[in-house]
């Protein structure tokens, strides 16, 4: 009996190589209009697919695959004996090989202004069916769905066969190739449609894997469209530890705002500030915590130039982001060998869905995007916050926010002079703060203070004042409020309520 496979791809690379090795190992190739073309042009033969099942393709090619000789080549069992009668009653030939990539529905809406028509018409209908089937019959049928497939499988078909093993390693990616394909359909089509979402379908390719992860012994890969939003300009690639952190700086800078820079040591600010110009803000945030700066990520909203490269280039920085840089800036900041300069392509603000491995699966929550609300603020104390003092105290709040609790966060003048991240008390949070301000030569007297979340005693706020804080921001919402409002009062600072909490773990 004559061996078929079939192909029908829109991605045509490697095609020539694929259907050669087909033909040479006695393959008939079945193919689909412009597939069968690009074959023949190869000078490889090829056999239409409207010749097997006596039908032209239908509507503009909508309806080709779809018939009971090509699935029924795929799906009948070569083993049963009432499937192989069927099929030889049918004129049904087994297909033993499928190669099928589908309509690129996901390049098609990257691009800009693709209309939903044009994005439905790349909507492939036969493709998955033709995948599913053959993944479903791993046992007979080899099912390639991608052209970086097609060495490892010819090399193992010019040995004599391809194994069981190879067939379920290449069943699991093609479920997996559709599904992605299904999930981003359903996302987009939500979308367009307006739809309120209300949580995230996942099913994320791998785009590259890093050389460990947060330790040696570790591995690490990246899944889904990360890449998209930064343009590496400059040095090796980023690890595991890079990019957690450069999605913290990216973050905290785009709450900040314009003329904003932030530098992030192990996912935490050791400084950052809102400047007249980026330079101006870089000197501000890197005096926060000069000593925790070294071997840190450091984010700018603004476009960062020579003076700015010369300032970053007095230490060791592992990654610098940024809208943009002139050719100077470039040129200075690429002589430091081991630094990556990257440039950011696109907000990343805008995910709307935060997600955590979990044993056994995922634990999902919307991000917190939160900001202050007008109407949920308030001001318990006697005294009132001025006008400066309640720009400081919105800043310190931004950047607890993006803080590891216990976060307590000293500012002035739009920038951090003390940060106390990740303790098991706010109290010790505030010392901490206190102690990295002091080691550091900053005042805080005058200064103002932003806590994550509310202080369930009133030692917390007292120990904020005694280093020196004049007003507190904090969310409020404790049993013991009025314990905290009667200390502030006591010591006469002002105190805002923001009926929010930031915690962030």
């Amino acid at each position: 009996m004559k061996k078929l496979a079939l192909i029908s791809v829109s991605d045509k690379s490697n095609l020539t190589k694929l259907s050669k090795g087909l033909a040479d190992n006695d393959y008939e190739i079945v193919a689909t209009g412009n597939t069968a073309k690009k074959i023949r042009e190869a000078g490889v033969e090829v056999t239409e697919i409207s010749d097997i099942t006596g039908f032209p393709e239908l509507f503009s090619g909508r309806v080709k695959t779809l018939h009971p000789k090509i699935l029924g080549g795929i799906l009948f069992r070569r083993e049963n004996d009432s499937d192989k009668k069927e099929a030889e009653q049918n004129n049904i030939y087994p297909i033993d090989v499928v190669c099928v990539n589908l309509y690129p529905f996901i390049e098609v809406t990257k691009k800009e202004n693709v209309d939903i028509d044009t994005a439905i018409e790349n909507i492939d209908i036969g493709g998955p069916s033709l995948v599913r089937a053959a993944a479903k019959n791993f046992k007979y049928v080899s099912i390639l769905t991608s052209p970086n497939q097609y060495d490892v499988f010819l090399d193992e078909l010019s040995s004599g066969n391809i194994s069981d093993k190879t067939r379920k390693n290449l069943a699991v990616d093609a479920f997996s190739h559709t599904a992605e394909y299904d999930t981003y359909i359903v996302n987009y089509l939500e979308s367009k449609f307006e739809f309120e979402k209300k949580s995230l379908r996942i099913n994320l390719p791998k785009t590259k894997t890093l050389r460990y992860g947060e330790n040696p012994h570790q591995s690490a890969q990246v899944y889904g469209d990360f890449f998209s939003y930064f343009e590496i300009l400059y040095g090796k690639e980023l690890s595991y530890n890079n990019i957690f952190d450069l999605v913290s700086a990216v973050e905290l800078v785009e709450d900040l705002g314009t003329n904003a820079c932030t530098i992030i040591k192990h996912s935490n600010p050791a400084g950052a500030a809102i400047g007249i110009g980026s330079y101006d803000a870089y000197k501000k945030a890197l005096r926060c915590d000069p000593v925790s700066a070294f071997g840190g990520i450091v984010a700018f909203t603004d476009v960062v130039d020579e003076e700015i490269a010369n300032k970053l280039n007095e230490i060791f920085l592992e990654v610098i982001s940024a809208p943009d840089y002139n050719d100077e800036a470039l040129a200075i900041l690429k002589k430091k060998k081991n630094r990556r300069l990257l440039k950011q392509i696109k907000p990343i603000g805008i995910e709307k869905f935060y997600l955590k491995s979990i044993p056994g699966g995922i634990i999902q929550q919307e991000t917190d995007n939160l900001d202050i609300v007008e109407e949920k603020i308030s001001f318990p104390t006697n005294k009132k916050p001025d006008v400066k003092e309640l720009e400081d105290l919105y800043f310190a709040w931004k950047v607890a926010k993006h803080t590891k609790s216990n976060a307590i966060v000293f500012a002035k003048g739009k920038a951090t002079l003390g940060v106390g991240a990740g303790q098991m008390s706010r109290l010790d949070s505030a010392k901490l703060a206190y102690m990295k301000a002091k080691e550091h030569g900053l005042d805080l007297n005058g200064s103002v203070a932003a806590s994550d979340a509310f202080f369930p005693f009133a030692d917390g706020l007292i120990e904020i004042i005694n280093c020196g804080a004049v007003s507190v921001i904090q969310p409020g919402g404790s049993v013991r409020d009025q314990d905290v409002i009667d200390a502030a009062n006591e010591h006469n600072i002002s105190m805002v309520f923001t009926g929010i909490r930031h915690f962030k773990h």
